[in-house]
């Protein structure tokens, strides 16, 4: 066991508050060590660049180890902890929404496997990489939109290099194998609308038929190719929205739990109160007071 852990808490009940602000939106955040006391989840696709140190994950059914120099992506709807962290690790956190993520050119079959739960880790020898995410970071939480959407832009294209550049694909054994044809192009455009207009209208009373209406195709096809690229159904990535939405409501003292139910999209406080525990294992206000208490002890 790695030791420093309680400034890495510190640093990383700092970088997660930061992160878990802003739920549905893109954001970056730079830290040193990220020694996690408890696990975390978030509606976003997650992409790590490790500047230095070592660190290993606990993800829901596999561990993975990382190096300095290894840029690490993994779906982040999975409660995922950072157990083990060298004393001068530095790292940069992405949260990428799943209407990028789909942007992206990978293999169908690794798309679906990355959704499912896995991780893939890649590198590039040399500095490039950490003068690259340095730059995006910066540009990712500017005010300029057109360097925010040029970032983005630029770490799609550095996730493709995957298709070019050796990978390793970390997989829980029970994963097993998937089943069907992985989408074609027509499949990632209509998944990446049907994101889309998720995460603008999650908050408010959506479902399969507002979703498929929108996008302009039969819910049966909406629900069928949603699962199939992403592993969930669309009522479960809606609830994950509005989860991870409540969970930045939560961090404010002044907003009641009912308030926070009702801001989120949930129709009722027992319903919020169930979707959450099954998430996380604890009540909303029992997390309220965890991460109250991070906060103080840090």
């Amino acid at each position: 066991m790695w030791k420093g852990k309680t400034a890495q808490t510190k640093a990383w009940t700092q970088l997660s508050h930061e992160l878990e602000r802003i739920p549905t939106s893109l954001v970056a955040a730079s830290n040193s060590g990220c020694y996690m006391p408890h696990p975390h989840w978030h509606a976003q696709v997650e992409v790590n660049h490790i500047y230095s140190g070592a660190m290993t994950y606990r993800m829901a059914n596999h561990t993975v180890d990382l190096e300095a120099g290894d840029v690490c992506i993994f779906w982040g709807g999975q409660p995922h902890q950072a157990v083990e962290v060298a004393p001068d690790t530095e790292l940069v956190a992405i949260h990428l929404p799943l209407v990028h993520f789909f942007r992206l050119r990978l293999s169908g079959e690794l798309m679906q496997r990355l959704t499912r739960g896995a991780t893939v880790v890649t590198r590039h020898e040399g500095q490039a990489d950490g003068e690259t995410f340095r730059r995006l970071t910066q540009y990712m939480n500017s005010d300029d939109p057109v360097r925010r959407e040029h970032a983005i832009d630029e770490l799609l294209l550095r996730l493709n290099r995957i298709n070019f550049e050796p990978y390793r694909l970390v997989d829980g054994e029970e994963m097993g194998r998937l089943e069907g044809e992985p989408l074609d192009a027509q499949g990632f455009r209509n998944v990446i609308e049907i994101c889309a207009y998720i995460t603008e209208n999650f908050r408010h009373d959506i479902g399969s038929a507002d979703v498929a209406s929108h996008v302009e195709i039969h819910p049966k096809y909406a629900m069928s190719v949603f699962k199939k690229s992403t592993g969930m159904t669309l009522n479960e990535y809606i609830t994950l929205l509005r989860l991870s939405y409540a969970q930045s409501l939560l961090l404010a003292d002044d907003v009641t739990v009912l308030d926070v139910a009702m801001e989120s999209g949930f129709g009722s406080l027992s319903a919020f109160n169930q979707s959450f525990r099954k998430v996380t294992g604890q009540s909303p206000s029992d997390f309220r007071r965890q991460r109250s208490s991070s906060l103080i002890d840090a």
